[in-house]
């Protein structure tokens, strides 16, 4: 898929919360396609520590305004500096990078459900949208450390039905999203996930148990987004992969993950 080089011009940046953003950018022309699961290299300007692009996931896309959402957690300089864009200003933004999700040949068939874990729920709401497009209704399940993490349920409440777990028990399940109830309760025929790597290796353990087709995005360190750089391989059953070039989104039939 062609990579473009963009200025994108801020449309909106939503506080979530005290460490998360939602920042909403469009163009004067079209944007170009992209598919759930792939990212945008960020350029941060103004930030003297910060030499290096951003990789943040492709969170949403609204055709109908030409608009892309970007959910970003702050956790250095880099995201901390970009989460003071405003309205107005130009951002240079690398995308679509990477291979995204698998969507099902036969939409009306399966039952899938999607896992996010923090800020790795991103992904799964511009997935969850294609999926329910195609009319195939997703399930949510979503993880995080108390209520005031729990990110865009809204959103998420309108595609599908969603399960929550909370660590402190302060919204739905308390515990893990692998300890829900949802998973004994209902059969899933495919699992997408995104969120830290311990969350994903208990899915992966999961769906490997009850024979679930099960596909993970992977958060390593993408410095430049198309394999140059080395920085974020895995080991994989074709050897040593460059995350952002051959995934982020992986079978894990292909991982080599000692779980």
């Amino acid at each position: 898929m062609k990579k473009y080089i963009l200025d994108l011009e801020v449309v909106q940046n939503i506080r979530l919360h005290a460490n998360y953003v939602l920042i909403k950018m469009t163009h004067a022309e079209p944007l170009p396609e992209m598919v759930p699961g792939q990212f945008a290299e960020i350029r941060i300007d103004g930030s003297p520590t910060t030499f290096l692009r951003r990789p943040i996931s492709i969170n949403y896309v609204d055709k109908s305004k030409n608009e892309v959402w970007f959910l970003v957690q702050l956790v250095g300089d880099g995201t901390r500096k970009l989460a003071m864009v405003e309205p107005g200003e130009l951002v240079n933004v690398v995308l679509p990078l990477g291979n995204g999700y698998t969507l099902p040949q036969n939409p009306g068939a399966i039952k899938p459900l999607l896992v996010g874990g923090g800020v790795g729920t991103a992904p799964m709401l511009m997935l969850g949208s294609e999926l329910s497009k195609m009319g195939c209704k997703p399930t949510f399940l979503l993880g995080a450390r108390s209520s005031k993490d729990l990110l865009q349920l809204e959103d998420f409440q309108s595609l599908g039905e969603v399960y929550v777990t909370t660590e402190d028990g302060s919204m739905g399940e308390q515990g893990y999203v692998t300890q829900h109830s949802v998973l004994s309760a209902q059969r899933f025929d495919r699992i997408y996930t995104c969120g830290p790597k311990p969350m994903m290796m208990a899915v992966t353990k999961y769906a490997k148990a009850n024979d679930i087709e099960c596909e993970v995005s992977l958060e390593n360190t993408m410095a430049c987004g198309v394999g140059a750089c080395l920085c974020c391989v895995e080991n994989t059953d074709e050897g040593h992969l460059c995350v952002c070039k051959d995934g982020p989104v992986f079978n894990i039939k292909k991982l080599l993950w000692q779980i």
